[in-house]
């Protein structure tokens, strides 16, 4: 796939996922914000996949997006390299950290939150100080839109960009061997999930052993598909007023929605790598159990080894039990 079709594809990813995530934007201080900000994954995963050369269609994707919001003007090439400087130095950072795509190990999915939380912090100051700027916010509310911003940016890194790279990744990981299991996974997320958003008693915290479940038999893929739903569920009662934001204003609501979505990815990232971890060094202890077994088999059977090893033992004038070893010539 050429370069500047890849540019394009991810552009339109980007543009798509940003129209999804508008869905649920909330008003801070006069400002619209998103609790979860997709197209911020969509950029990191797209970098760590296709390389830093594909950067100019997360700059076309972010510019569509704000077009389709308002007129562009000056300022908002300010938007739009903060959208497209900040998925660029998570990347490189997760570079440097040594970070594995596959997210195979606890490493990965700390240096992921490591690299979220950093990085987010150059597209919030750049969006928040725009706003200050151009006059559409007032000093002493910068810190409590740019924590929103923040959050959502970062929200966008932790829940959607885990599920790109094993969408992209290989295919082998999709293998469900416990289908009954997986199916009644999925059924109990669709009941309990909706029970603890929709009930006023506040409920959200049932979220969690769902989490723990998906983490522990299904990995990644299970643990982040629940963690997504929990909060785009969360965040459309958050819109709506309802559930568990009952009664709450605009500032409340963004600050419950944020520890909420913060606590249910952090979660399921970081348990789910663990897992993932712990069952592949199972799997290469196991593997070297089994090339031991063998040699062993083969040393108890009186069979020479091969390679210089055995090699080396016949030339010393070792020979199987039984065997007289071959004198040497005067």
């Amino acid at each position: 796939m050429g370069t500047a079709l890849t540019t394009v594809i991810v552009a339109a990813a980007y543009y798509l996922s940003g129209r999804l995530g508008l869905l649920g934007r909330l008003t801070i201080e006069g400002i619209v914000v998103t609790p979860i900000w997709p197209p911020t994954g969509v950029a990191v995963a797209a970098l760590l996949v296709f390389g830093l050369r594909v950067w100019p269609g997360i700059a076309l994707g972010s510019l569509l997006v704000i077009a389709s919001l308002t007129t562009p003007q000056a300022t908002t090439l300010v938007n739009v390299a903060g959208n497209t400087v900040a998925p660029l130095c998570a990347v490189l950072l997760l570079r440097r950290i040594g970070f594995r795509p596959d997210i195979s190990r606890l490493r990965d999915g700390v240096a992921l939150v490591f690299g979220g939380l950093c990085a987010m912090v150059i597209s919030s100051t750049a969006g928040a100080g725009v706003q200050v700027l151009i006059g559409a916010l007032d000093t002493g509310d910068f810190w409590t839109v740019w924590l929103a911003w923040w959050v959502g940016d970062t929200m966008g890194v932790l829940l959607v960009t885990p599920l790109l790279l094993l969408f992209l990744g290989p295919k082998e990981r999709f293998r469900v061997r416990r289908w009954k299991e997986a199916l009644c996974l999925v059924l109990t997320a669709v009941v309990l999930v909706p029970l603890a958003a929709l009930s006023t008693v506040s409920l959200l915290f049932l979220v969690f052993p769902l989490l723990v479940w998906a983490a522990l038999r299904f990995e990644l893929i299970g643990s982040m598909s629940c963690a997504l739903f929990a909060s785009v569920l969360a965040t459309f009662e958050a819109n709506t007023g309802s559930g568990a934001f009952v009664r709450q204003t605009g500032l409340e609501v963004m600050a419950k929605l944020g520890a909420f979505n913060g606590a249910v990815a952090l979660t399921a990232l970081l348990l789910s790598s663990l897992v993932t971890e712990q069952r592949s060094t199972r799997r290469s202890i196991q593997r070297a159990c089994d090339e031991l077994a063998e040699v062993l088999d083969h040393l108890t059977a009186g069979e020479n080894l091969p390679g210089p090893a055995g090699q080396r033992g016949q030339d010393a004038g070792f020979a199987p039990p039984g065997h007289a070893p071959t004198p040497p010539r005067e």
